[in-house]
């Protein structure tokens, strides 16, 4: 099932599912525990993030090409980092390129599977951690690397969590519909030119060895979305480097989820 959620022509919020590319059927309850149709259905006129994150948990260097591309060691453990929750933003939402970064931009794309955490989760083994997954979307870390890199006190939180640097969508796709989430197609597309193609078993910790991993004394909340990591292709590893600029049209696809589409623009005064 397709979760997904969305302002309508009277201009209220709601989550639905069945979405015919115009409609959808409205949805009540609380999607982490019980939920039911309605019966109403609603024209969907925008598409919103699907959820109002909880918590945003981020993992680095976790495909083996990236980590090629970079010159970097293979992790012994997953690298964790934070997003903040007001970068959230969704498909067709556009993807604002900061002032703070207006001078040397260096905004980059990654790709990414993004896991929604159902129930509560704290020291669950790897061979149950799948049981705790609510579903899948797509997902682009978007990054601004002169940040990451160089001006944000020597860790990455404050160079990914401006404000639309965490676009996903367009919608959760319950993990009944995901076989396997480890063995999907995914590939990120600007302007209409393939970057990132790749598959998330090139991934170094699977899903369910992130989701044990965070989980260790820690306890994840209904709502926590994870990003899993990105594949090779990146813009700074590129030579020369490519960055997004306004106008852009970033795509993040991933096989049995859709397509998250996003439109760069720089921030105004």
């Amino acid at each position: 099932m397709q979760i997904l959620r969305f302002k309508s022509g009277d201009n209220k919020i709601y989550t639905g599912c069945d979405f015919d590319g115009e409609k959808a059927s409205v949805i009540k309850g609380d999607i982490y525990t019980e939920f039911f149709k309605t019966g109403e259905i609603k024209i969907v006129k925008k598409i919103l993030s699907p959820i109002a994150p909880i918590v945003i948990y981020c993992i680095g260097l976790n495909y083996k090409l990236h980590a090629e591309e970079t010159g970097l060691d293979l992790p012994r453990y997953p690298i964790v980092f934070m997003k903040n929750i007001g970068a959230a933003a969704g498909h067709l939402d556009d993807i604002i390129i900061p002032l703070s970064c207006a001078k040397k931009p260096e905004v980059d794309y990654e790709a990414e599977l993004a896991v929604v955490i159902q129930r509560k989760a704290k020291n669950v083994l790897p061979e149950n951690a799948l049981d705790y997954v609510f579903g899948y979307t797509c997902a682009n870390d978007i990054s601004a690397r002169r940040w990451q890199m160089h001006a944000g006190g020597q860790q990455w939180i404050k160079g990914k969590s401006f404000d639309t640097f965490c676009p996903f969508g367009p919608w959760i796709v319950t993990k009944d519909e995901i076989d396997d989430p480890d063995n999907l197609d995914l590939e990120c597309v600007l302007n209409g030119n393939t970057m990132q193609k790749s598959n998330t078993g090139d991934m170094i910790f699977s899903v369910a060895q992130i989701i044990s991993y965070l989980s260790q004394s820690a306890t994840l909340v209904p709502g926590t979305i994870i990003l899993t990591g990105t594949p090779s292709g990146v813009g700074f590893t590129r030579k020369p480097p490519v960055y997004l600029k306004p106008g852009d049209i970033l795509e993040t696809r991933i096989e049995k989820i859709g397509v998250l589409k996003n439109q760069v623009i720089a921030e105004k005064i």
